[in-house]
């Protein structure tokens, strides 16, 4: 039983040196010119608190050349269950190329934020809540988006069907229901479970999360969020998931309302994603945050709009001949 209620509340919590294990002053490749960039730590924080009182740890990347004295887009990165603001790393090298600064924290429960429980969602909702408001009230960005994974894909959902001003979400590997997520890993980890004692267990474990938490896991249905929320999504999932499995996706991609696509992965819930996945995240992120274009792509469409405008009046002179010759 005990198991079960560390599964929801209290799994294993991940340890990093924020020192070495942060990204800070990394090179990364351009993708439009050949041009080398480097990340820089805009900011490591320590003082913003959630709700409860309990500090978030929180970094906000940006590029050393491109992002400073101008609003800018940004994304939340958002990390799993027993994740940390760590594994923000590879988003920040997807998206600071095109000039997205990336923010990320540790969930109350989380890596080196206050707290003892996490809540696959619910409570890191308010997390993230408070998260946006310091970013609108910092002024540095012009929009923001949210890209999370399993839990944080959660989070995400949950928190945009409640705020509409978030432009885009990428949700990777989120679950549909909890109460059905925690039914079928008794048959994917084979607890030491009867069949018929598995809606008593799962009943222990709502008194004694709430107990704990005040967090009811029978209310925590994600589908429901995705029947009120309008914000364009893309859903990703990898077919071989075993812990999260692809219906859950699918079954939240049919539920949800807003803009919409999905894309399916090789691999399993944690297995590193492959390039086309990310180059499509980074395009999705380009188009709902309005990425403003550096000078080279700024350039290369200032002269392409330029040259259909010469085509253009080319065809109206043909056209206005033809007409006279007719």
């Amino acid at each position: 039983m005990e198991q079960f209620v560390n599964f929801v509340i209290r799994p294993p919590r991940a340890e990093y040196d924020p020192k070495t294990d942060l990204l800070d002053q990394e090179l990364i490749s351009h993708p439009i010119s050949t041009d080398i960039i480097s990340v820089y730590l805009l900011s490591s924080l320590n003082f913003v608190t959630n709700i409860r009182g309990e500090v978030l740890k929180c970094s906000h990347y940006v590029s050393v050349v491109h992002g400073r004295g101008k609003p800018l887009p940004c994304v939340i990165f958002c990390h799993g269950n027993s994740g940390c603001r760590v594994d923000a790393g590879e988003a920040a090298i997807v998206l600071l190329p095109s000039n997205i600064t990336v923010f990320t924290l540790d969930f109350s429960g989380s890596g080196l934020s206050g707290g003892e429980h996490v809540t696959l969602g619910w409570n890191e909702k308010d997390d993230l809540s408070v998260v946006v408001d310091y970013l609108w009230a910092d002024g540095n960005v012009s929009l923001i988006g949210l890209w999370g994974h399993s839990m944080g894909a959660v989070t995400s959902l949950m928190y945009g069907a409640e705020d509409p001003s978030i432009a885009g979400m990428v949700l990777d590997s989120p679950f549909s229901v909890l109460v059905d997520l925690m039914m079928e890993l008794v048959d994917t980890y084979k607890y030491p479970l009867p069949k018929f004692s598995v809606n008593i267990a799962i009943q222990y474990n709502r008194r004694a999360v709430q107990k704990r938490t005040n967090f009811n896991i029978m209310e925590l249905n994600p589908i429901k969020d995705a029947k009120t929320c309008f914000i364009p999504v893309l859903i990703g999932h990898a077919n071989d998931d075993d812990f999260i499995r692809p219906h859950h996706s699918d079954r939240i991609f049919e539920a949800y309302v807003g803009d919409k696509k999905t894309i399916k992965l090789g691999g399993d819930h944690n297995q590193p994603r492959p390039q086309f996945y990310f180059d499509s995240i980074s395009v999705f992120f380009r188009i709902v945050l309005q990425h403003p274009e550096d000078e080279l792509a700024g350039a290369f469409f200032r002269n392409a709009l330029d040259f259909l405008g010469k085509v253009r009046r080319v065809l109206i002179h043909l056209v206005f001949c033809f007409r006279l010759c007719c």
